[in-house]
């Protein structure tokens, strides 16, 4: 299939790291320590979240920019080096589709004292010529020095990029569906969403009500206008991808059965409860995709409640889908987290960024679930939970397995990297070289070496 042939044609293991989670939490020489750490420790791969610029709470997944990646990422030796101007100049060219918009949009909003975009003046809000020439004559010098701050990360990331093939580690990127309202890419393209004519959202992303909540969730993420997105042949889905697969090796698409349908909340509801689904064109965007890309290097995150329809999408284009085993423990035999029930054509994890610690997760069951996990697992007493399932993430057919390091080291809840639904605490949880087990972290070479990985 189509991802498998690009990423997938063999049996891999791979750790969950966010870069900003590194004791630096740039891309400095503790990138290379990693890479060869992973390598010691037979992994052959890196997942990391999205490298985008996060929200004031410290979420990549609320950016300013789909594009942009954050320039917190370089070292502080790596500011103020030299640039080459032909390699600038061809850096820009290649990113004409988002770096002017981007550079401009930061450049207003700084002097604008970092108010949304809607409560600009008229005609910056509007992106009238003339208001734009006048900004871009005025602060030259501060555009030129994002633009140029853009290049340093991509020409480093470029090195890591080389370090890691060179290693044979694939880079896993985190790809968002929905974007954030304040972010350049609504303001440069205000058609592509659905907003009312002050700019503000219609109707916004969320899911609806469920097991998990009685009103559902109301993320706030305006809505694409699908319609006019393929009327325009998905250049700006094509140029969003194009700018994921110069950064990574393989793709999840997060939310993916939002490109089956999406849950449409009106703006003005103030939950998740009230909403409709509405079907959306991604077998037309994928099938774009694929013809630009000709492999579509993507894992599928279909977790939660997915529909027959959003799967038959999944496998039409041959992409991967997610397992966590921290979901595997219910009454239902046909449960696809199970581990006898995990395909080849999946990526399995422990848990994800937004679960507790698997240890962390283990502690805080009740007794009677706590004997349903033994049982399931057919063991008798489990002492490190995190270690159990790390072997029998690893032992599963899924072509993929990633392993939080956080998982890989036995840590608690303390270590949790993100609680969905909170905005306080989360992302702030980095390794630390001299306090990581390297001797645990490089046990499980011989599992994977066993396992075929």
């Amino acid at each position: 299939m189509a991802a498998e042939a690009a990423a997938l044609a063999d049996r891999r293991a791979g750790v969950l790291l966010h870069p900003r989670a590194l004791p630096s939490g740039r891309l400095d020489a503790d990138v290379e320590r990693w890479l060869e750490l992973l390598q010691r420790g037979g992994f052959r791969a890196w997942q990391m979240l999205p490298m985008n610029i996060p929200d004031h709470t410290g979420s990549p997944y609320q950016s300013c920019s789909a594009f942009a990646a954050d320039p917190a990422w370089l070292a502080e030796d790596e500011t103020e080096d030299g640039i080459e101007p032909e390699a600038l100049a061809a850096y820009v060219e290649r990113e004409r589709d988002w770096l002017p918009d981007f550079a401009l949009f930061r450049v207003i909003r700084t002097r604008l004292h970092h108010k949304p975009w809607t409560e600009w003046p008229e005609p910056l809000k509007r992106r009238e010529p003339a208001a734009l020439d006048e900004v871009r004559h005025t602060a030259h010098a501060h555009i030129q020095e994002i633009i140029e701050q853009q290049y340093r990360i991509d020409r480093r990331w470029q090195l890591v990029r080389e370090e890691a093939r060179a290693r044979d580690i694939l880079l896993f990127g985190d790809l968002p569906l929905f974007v954030a309202h304040d972010s350049a890419d609504v303001w440069a393209h205000p058609h592509l969403f659905l907003l009312d004519k002050a700019g503000n959202p219609r109707f916004v992303a969320g899911v609806p009500p469920d097991y998990f909540s009685e009103t559902g969730q109301r993320w706030g993420n305006p809505q694409y206008d699908w319609e006019a997105m393929q009327a325009e042949d998905f250049a700006w889905w094509t140029a969003r991808m194009r700018r994921q697969l110069d950064w990574f090796d393989l793709v999840r698409l997060d939310h993916f059965r939002g490109l089956q349908a999406v849950w449409m909340i009106p703006a003005e509801a103030p939950t998740g409860a009230e909403g409709f689904w509405q079907e959306v064109p991604g077998a037309a965007l994928l099938e774009r995709l694929l013809q630009g890309f000709h492999q579509l290097p993507i894992v599928a995150e279909n977790l939660g409640i997915i529909t027959p329809e959003v799967e038959a999408l999944r496998t039409r284009f041959g992409l991967p889908g997610m397992a966590v085993l921290q979901f595997a423990f219910d009454a239902f035999e046909d449960n696809p987290h199970k581990p006898r029930n995990i395909r080849e054509d999946t990526v399995v994890y422990t848990g994800t960024h937004d679960n507790d610690t698997t240890n962390g997760w283990y502690v805080h069951l009740d007794e009677g679930m706590k004997a349903e996990v033994r049982r399931q697992l057919g063991v008798d007493r489990i002492d490190d939970a995190a270690a159990l399932l790390c072997r029998v993430a690893l032992e599963t057919r899924a072509r993929l397995a990633i392993l939080p390091l956080q998982d890989i080291l036995g840590l608690g809840s303390e270590a949790r990297y993100n609680t969905p639904g909170t905005s306080e605490g989360n992302w702030q949880w980095r390794m630390r070289w001299e306090s990581l087990d390297e001797a645990r972290f490089l046990s499980l070479r011989e599992v994977i070496r066993h396992v075929g990985r």
